[in-house]
């Protein structure tokens, strides 16, 4: 620690009043309580004149900062407050908020897919350390966790320069830095891994590997454990892979980040262990193994010769290329890509055990309901393991992480249904040891060109195989008994697989009819498909589908074409029962109909979705046969289905949210029956990709059809659901959009309550200065329509942005002004939560007494209305303030009340972090047994919930074993 005052550097005082200044520093702009300065400076033992010591080392300092000061005079720089003294300090006057500052910025930029501008931001911050934080003050003050919270900070920095350096490809910027901080950190496993990678990138594999050698030595002879997975990991990409084709330092036609070549996987190295092939890399303490691929098709036939062609590339001595891309001609649909693809990937799956990923991009889906690059992206992070808050901002840098986790590792990637190449290119890994199979109905050769693709195109089955198709399906016996009219089938079919499946299937479903006559039929049949006759046979694939439709009963008809007016991707019992108007026992048959002659796939056990062709056609017949008015009424009653059961749900998971109040239940709306939260959030979850369909076509939906309203309850319904499930990015996107619907309807309250959910949602993913902007905005709005349960509710959101910018006082008073609205509302189980919030900033502040004053209240309020999690949350800040306050017996009565509701109501995370509280208090009486178990027992669900928090309890559990940690 050093100061400087007008560029001359001062000697700052004795022992005590460095290290009384050194935790002022600490905690800048923050009230230091007098309870925890006699602490730091005495430990347990402090003298009965402990406190007029406190305010002598005061004086000293304020006169060390301001020359001249009179005695007891307040000052400048050090001030009075919240039972306490709080230094007063900004970036230009303190280096450790200049440091978070830029490394917030750094963040930022990444977040932003600026790697280059991050990279030298992190350098910046990173120069700002010299030594370990607050040196040369005594050991017993150093050894507070307020400076190992310090250290922790430059390490965790560290690390994440470290990642980004890797991915950018420039891992000789952050090399020096990281052996420095390797030398001080002990045995810290993760950053002792980046080591070795970093060291491996820059071209030293010798160093690299003695490195983990050293290490794994120290871990056995210090502590007796094997290195973890991470280390493990890092010594066998040390050990396996030369510095030029580490990902990000490739010297071919790698430019920046991300955008590096894929290539084919080649045989597992001998080397390789399948045992422990699921590891981690920089970012994650290990991945999950995704096994993500559709079923195989038991009766799949022909494609020979295209499927020697695609195993020869994983085969033989020429080095295998690098994408393989599936195409059809002229965008042909209903070829068989799919199909191929997915049984192709099933053959090869074994090569690859760290896991398979899939997606359908839904490139040509007739309702434009294309999926986003970015929200695969997502996607696969989420399978791999990335919580939801450690997901950057933006595309190219959600797409580098997705890279950089797959890098070093055998994963299969099959992207169907693609639009054209700008659609898979943040899909596709970025290092050799991946498959990834696309599909698409365009030949993608500006993939072929930039990545070196392999190109397969298919045909329409040939006449024999289209013949071993019907073989499959209808029996030899048959299919030879009547040739002419199997070959008349086929060529009205035009050999496309799709077809050939419809007509198999009403074939297969009537033993009894001659196919003679099945072909009649079929020749008679005229189809209104025509963007998908081919232009060069005599085929009509409408025809099929028109003449597989009329073979319907009149009920199964109806809804077949019903469906085309479904947003997607697929549809439940319930939900077309609400879009035919039926009972679900009947929709639930007639959708079985449609199965059974492949008109809808039952894809999982109870959902049906449509082959993207035959969505096309059921939406033609639905606009050319049915009215606009029946059209309309059908998709009213759908988006109504959606919205109120998505109300009905996130009562059940949040009784007591705010949401948009709806109008009563429509007469005869046929709803789910949601009986308690675990049914409300397993309907929430599995419907999610239908409802974000559905906020998105009520919005754009005509004017005066009452959709943009719709699509702004319906986001108000779901803000729960997301906030508790994690989904940060998907809830943005819809906030984004009820925003833009509100604006359009000119309704301020619609536009109020956007406001808050997307100043919630960005609060969430650290947009601290839009959260606020938006949050302001809606404060504003709630107040002009004199909505004071509205206005309270954005106060004690301002009041949770104010803590996480550090402002405990704005906090606070935020949070004040909520308690004094909430109790003038006369709602009870929002006041409660005002008064844990008020409780929990007094608390933080030091200011015990009123803590659990407010606290106690709440408390009361909540075991009156049997909320359990508030009650849980309330009980947490209550045996936080006995922690502090040193009452040991008291915080964990408290914070065991917590757990108990946490593990009652089924929140994982929250019980995480009572057992991690638990075993704090354990270890602050130095029961570091019960700390061992309760730590363990919170880094087992942390690490069942991919949590970032797991870290810093294997941390405190490495600490533990540390020699002198029990002193």
């Amino acid at each position: 620690m050093r100061v400087w005052r007008a560029g001359v550097e001062l000697e700052p005082g004795r022992p005590q009043e460095r290290a009384l200044l050194a935790l002022l520093l600490a905690r800048a702009g923050q009230p230091v309580a007098v309870g925890e300065i006699v602490e730091v400076l005495w430990g347990g033992r402090p003298p009965d004149s402990a406190v007029n010591v406190v305010r002598r080392h005061v004086g000293a300092l304020r006169r060390l900062l301001e020359p001249g000061l009179p005695a007891r005079a307040a000052g400048r720089w050090l001030v009075r407050g919240a039972g306490g003294y709080q230094l007063v300090a900004d970036g230009d006057s303190l280096d450790l908020l200049r440091f978070r500052a830029l490394r917030a910025e750094a963040r930022r930029a990444v977040a932003e897919g600026a790697p280059g501008r991050a990279m030298e931001l992190f350098k910046a911050a990173l120069s700002l350390w010299k030594q370990p934080a607050a040196s040369g003050i005594p050991a017993r003050a150093r050894a507070h966790p307020v400076f190992d919270a310090l250290d922790g900070e430059y390490l965790e920095t560290v690390k994440e320069a470290a990642d980004l350096a890797l991915r950018a490809g420039v891992p000789e910027v952050v090399l020096s830095r990281l052996r420095e901080a390797a030398v001080g950190s002990g045995l810290d496993e993760p950053l002792l891994a980046r080591l070795i990678l970093v060291l491996t990138a820059t071209g030293r594999q010798s160093e690299a590997l003695s490195t983990y050698r050293a290490v794994a030595a120290r871990l056995a002879e210090e502590l007796g454990i094997d290195p973890g997975p991470e280390l493990r990991e890092a010594h066998r990409t040390a050990a396996r892979r030369p510095a030029s084709t580490f990902p990000g330092t490739g010297t071919g036609t790698r430019t920046g980040v991300g955008t590096g070549p894929v290539t084919v996987a080649e045989e597992p190295s001998p080397e390789h262990d399948p045992a422990d092939s699921h590891v981690t890399g920089p970012q994650v303490a290990a991945l999950p193994v995704p096994a993500q691929l559709p079923h195989d098709l038991a009766a799949f036939t022909g494609r020979r010769a295209e499927m020697d062609e695609v195993l020869a590339l994983l085969s033989g001595g020429t080095r295998p290329a690098e994408t393989v891309v599936i195409s059809a001609v002229g965008g042909m649909a209903g070829v068989g890509k799919t199909t191929l693809a997915v049984h192709w990937a099933h053959r090869v799956a074994e090569r690859y055990p760290d896991g398979q990923l899939y997606v359908n991009l839904r490139g040509f889906d007739p309702s434009g309901a294309v999926l986003n690059p970015a929200e695969a992206v997502r996607g696969f992070l989420a399978a791999l393991g990335v919580a939801p808050d450690r997901i950057p901002q933006g595309l190219d840098a959600q797409a580098a992480l997705y890279r950089s986790l797959l890098a070093g590792r055998r994963f299969l990637v099959l992207l169907d249904n693609a639009r054209d190449s700008d659609h898979v290119r943040p899909l596709l890994p970025g290092t050799p040891g991946c498959l990834a199979i696309v599909t698409s109905r365009n030949q993608l050769t500006a993939l072929v060109a930039a990545h070196g693709a392999h190109s397969l195109t298919l045909h329409s089955l040939a006449a024999d195989e289209a013949r071993e198709f019907l073989i499959r399906r209808l029996g030899a016996g048959r299919v030879a008994a009547e040739p002419e009219a199997v070959a008349e089938i086929i060529a009205l079919c035009a050999g496309l697989p799709l077809a050939l499946a419809c007509v198999a299937a009403r074939a297969a479903a009537h033993p009894h009819f001659a196919l003679a006559d099945i072909a009649v039929e079929l020749r008679q049949t005229h189809g209104s498909l025509d963007a998908f006759t081919r232009a060069d046979t005599s085929a009509d694939v409408g025809a099929v589908f028109s003449w597989s439709s009329r073979a319907l009963s009149p009920g199964a008809g109806r809804l077949f074409r019903l469906l085309g007016l479904h947003p997607g991707p697929d549809v439940t019992a319930p939900a077309a029962a609400a879009l035919a108007g039926v009972e679900t026992r009947q929709a639930r048959l007639l959708l079985s109909e449609l199965a059974r002659v492949h008109l809808i796939n039952e894809h999982v056990p109870g959902r049906y979705a449509f082959h993207d062709l035959l969505r096309a056609y059921a939406a033609e017949l639905a606009h050319t046969e049915l009215g606009e008015a029946e059209r309309r009424e059908a998709v009213r009653r759908l988006f109504e289905h959606y919205l109120y059961t998505a109300h009905a749900a996130g009562l059940l998971i949040a009784p007591y949210a705010d949401a948009i109040p709806l109008p009563p239940v429509p007469a005869g709306l046929l709803t789910e029956p949601l009986v308690d939260d675990g049914q409300a959030l397993s309907w929430l979850t599995a419907e999610q990709p239908v409802l974000l369909a559905v906020i998105d076509a009520a919005a754009t939906a005509d004017p005066g059809s009452g959709g943009e309203r719709l699509a702004c309850m319906l986001v108000s319904c779901l803000e729960r659901f997301f906030d508790r499930r994690g989904h940060w990015h998907g809830w943005a996107t819809a906030q984004r959009t009820a925003l833009d619907a509100a604006l359009r309807l000119a309704d301020p309250v619609l536009q109020a309550h956007a406001l808050r959910g997307l100043g919630r949602v960005e609060g969430r993913l650290g947009l601290r200065d839009e959260a606020g902007a938006h949050l302001e905005q809606a404060l504003e709005l709630f107040t002009k329509t004199g909505d004071d349960v509205g206005r309270a509710y954005v106060h004690l959101s301002l009041g949770w942005e104010a803590e996480q910018r550090g402002d405990l006082p704005d906090g606070l008073r935020h949070d004040q002004r909520a308690l004094e609205l909430f109790r003038t509302t006369g709602q009870k189980a929002p006041l409660a939560s005002a008064l844990n919030a008020v409780g929990w900033d007094h608390a933080v502040l030091g200011q015990y007494a009123e803590a659990l004053s407010h606290c106690l209240e709440a408390v009361a309020i909540q075991r009156e209305l049997g909320d359990h999690v508030g009650e849980a949350a309330t009980w947490d800040s209550i045996a936080y303030a006995h922690h502090r306050l040193g009452d040991h017996a008291q915080a964990l009565i408290g914070y065991r009340n917590a757990l108990a509701l946490y593990r009652q109501a089924g929140v994982p995370a929250e019980e995480a972090g009572s057992l991690a509280r638990i075993g704090d208090t354990h270890h602050a009486t130095g029961d570091h047994e019960a700390a061992r178990t309760a730590w363990q027992s919170a880094l087992t669900l942390l690490t069942d919930l991919a949590h970032p928090d797991a870290e810093r309890i294997r941390a405190r559990l490495r600490r533990l074993d540390e020699p002198g940690d029990h002193a």
